[in-house]
């Protein structure tokens, strides 16, 4: 069943507000002082724009020389952020006739992590895959059976999160660090700790999108927990680490789901 992100709110009192001090508005942020920063607002304004419908699925998008003209930033930059677009399946190019609107997310994505917070929130979802991927490999080598207590623990309380349709947040992240605390490496923790902000907010805003999905959906992402775990009871490092990554890789990806 659809939800609007309006009741969504109202139903789920532990539902976090999105911090926007993250990464401001565009129209707030200060001015770009290197060519990442104005690739990342080049992005933001392109997902926007096609967010908003002015540019529909399946649609052509302009040239590169007329929307660097209308966006003010260079040829060089804007490829940069349409890479970007690809990379998050929102574009795709086509040899020869350009770069086309492959899907457009939802709006209510926008509800969730306003424009000027979304290219943060994916270098976030890459650092994590990364940084929890490793994690993940080496917790299957190392981790005790107290491990896997605090483990279970965290995914029977999200599997109830999934029954009763609670965001979970809290026990989302509580899941995720007790697979960095099953390596026996503090310093994956560390890492994990020095995002912590940034990464709440991903999960809140996967979460909360997934609360506007069927419940097949949100079963299907506990799946992918559920996955992590067996792997780890197995001291399968190699499944471990495949399933990590493809749980925050699928996230990533899900942010931008289309209609």
């Amino acid at each position: 069943m659809k939800h609007s992100a309006n009741h969504i709110a109202s139903r789920h009192k532990e539902t976090y507000v999105i911090p926007h001090s993250i990464l401001p508005p565009v129209s707030e942020a200060p001015p770009a002082t290197n060519d990442r920063s104005l690739s990342d607002q080049a992005y933001e304004s392109v997902l926007a724009m096609i967010v908003a419908g002015d540019f529909p699925a399946g649609q052509k998008l302009p040239t590169e020389h007329a929307l660097s003209d209308q966006l003010k930033v260079s040829r060089p930059i804007l490829r940069r952020a349409l890479k970007q677009l690809r990379e998050d399946g929102v574009i795709v190019s086509r040899q020869g006739s350009g770069s086309f609107v492959q899907r457009r997310p939802e709006g209510v994505m926008l509800d969730f992590a306003p424009v000027g917070s979304i290219a943060d929130i994916q270098r976030t979802f890459e650092f994590r895959a990364a940084i929890e991927g490793e994690a993940a490999y080496i917790a299957a080598q190392r981790r005790t059976e107290d491990d896997l207590v605090r483990l279970k623990q965290a995914l029977d309380q999200l599997d109830r999160c999934v029954v009763s349709g609670k965001l979970g947040v809290d026990d989302d992240e509580r899941f995720h660090v007790a697979v960095c605390a099953a390596s026996d490496n503090k310093y994956f923790l560390a890492a994990r700790s020095s995002m912590q902000s940034n990464i709440l907010t991903g999960m809140n805003l996967t979460r909360s999108l997934s609360l506007t999905k069927t419940q097949a959906r949100l079963e299907l992402v506990q799946a992918e927990h559920h996955a992590i775990y067996d792997a780890l009871v197995a001291s399968d490092a190699d499944a471990a680490r495949d399933a990590m990554r493809d749980h925050v890789n699928n996230a990533r990806q899900r942010v931008f789901e289309g209609t």
